[in-house]
């Protein structure tokens, strides 16, 4: 006797991840328009022992926007799966983010701010923005506020899957039955 295949449900998980990959995608890029992070945004159906994962996949700093980043002196929340408001468990405590990843950043962008020149960096010696400094003192602050670009789809979409499983399951076991007693 063989063993039943379950496309039904794999199907269905296929389309569940796509959903929630396509509008992640949509909230970040109305967001933070196209971003290297929204082209990061994977998913895959891997079948195991018990029965099919749903994996998904990002770029790391995509956790950090998508819960936020609490600063020294104001607290981030973001909305979980489950739509319940939650205080983001990452936080900035004694440095701020790198100078020169938002001097790169600042350069990428064309920003150019007046009276603010550059200056050499005391620990190494690198050429500093002055502008990229003060963007970096007020992100350690303030920290970075969430975009739950992924919880949202994430729970919108499993929400639907927890209605609609069982009726896919019915699917692929009748299919298996009718199969079975041709």
């Amino acid at each position: 006797m063989a063993a039943p295949k379950f496309n039904n449900i794999k199907n269905y998980l296929e389309n569940f991840g796509k959903k929630v990959v396509r509008d992640s995608k949509k909230i970040l890029k109305k967001e933070k328009g196209n971003t290297a992070l929204g082209q990061s945004i994977k998913f895959k159906v891997v079948a195991t022992a018990k029965g099919f994962d749903t994996q998904f996949f990002m770029d790391d700093y995509g956790t950090y926007l998508d819960e936020g980043v609490s600063g020294t002196n104001k607290k981030q929340s973001y909305i979980n799966t489950k739509g319940q408001k939650k205080i983001s468990q990452y936080s900035y405590t004694t440095k701020g983010p790198p100078i020169d990843i938002l001097s790169k950043w600042i350069k990428k962008k064309g920003i150019k701010p007046k009276g603010l020149g550059t200056g050499r960096s005391k620990k190494t010696g690198q050429f500093v923005s002055g502008f990229a400094f003060l963007i970096s003192r007020k992100i350690k602050r303030e920290g970075i506020k969430s975009l739950s670009f992924f919880q949202k789809p994430l729970g919108v979409e499993y929400k639907k899957l927890q209605n609609q499983i069982l009726k896919v399951l019915k699917l692929d076991i009748e299919t298996y039955i009718t199969t079975f007693t041709k």
